[in-house]
């Protein structure tokens, strides 16, 4: 089995539920176990949240109205991206959230790419340059035992 979507949503915070919903309705459909399900829904949420955030403003006076989220179901994985068009991560942090401060446990917010990192089996954190920043993350799928898509 393959399924594949794309979402170009406005940085508003009303499209971080959207993405979510269809997101668990895909993995719902195909079959997919509802723990694995949930965790990248919540991953999601966190990457959508952080390009709802910080993904617009490229520092030239632009802001950009919108970022992108794909999902790809295949085979026995699951890969999500998020892109944005804003600044990017630091560049002594492209690819490694290891390396971005993390937020104290306690805080209200900065926790969201550490978070990624638990739910996530991999997790990418990179620029593209000129072009803003992806969060891609995959999770290795089980199969609900009712599944009438899961891979044999």
């Amino acid at each position: 089995m393959s399924i594949w979507w794309s979402l170009h949503l406005r940085r508003e915070a009303a499209s971080i539920p959207l993405a979510r919903r269809l997101l668990l309705g895909t993995m719902e459909t195909a079959g997919v176990d509802p723990d694995i399900s949930f965790d990248l829904s919540v991953a999601l949420s966190e990457a959508c949240a952080n390009a709802v955030e910080h993904g617009g403003d490229k520092g030239h006076g632009e802001a950009s109205a919108d970022y992108c989220v794909t999902a790809y179901l295949d085979g026995e994985t699951c890969r999500i991206e998020v892109s944005d068009s804003g600044p990017g991560f630091p560049v002594y942090s492209a690819g490694c959230a290891h390396a971005l401060p993390q937020a104290p446990a306690s805080a209200e917010s900065g926790r969201g790419l550490c978070l990624i990192e638990q739910l996530a089996d991999h997790v990418h954190f990179g620029n593209r340059p000129g072009r803003g920043a992806v969060v891609s993350f995959d999770k290795v799928l089980k199969w609900r035992e009712d599944a009438l898509l899961k891979v044999s």
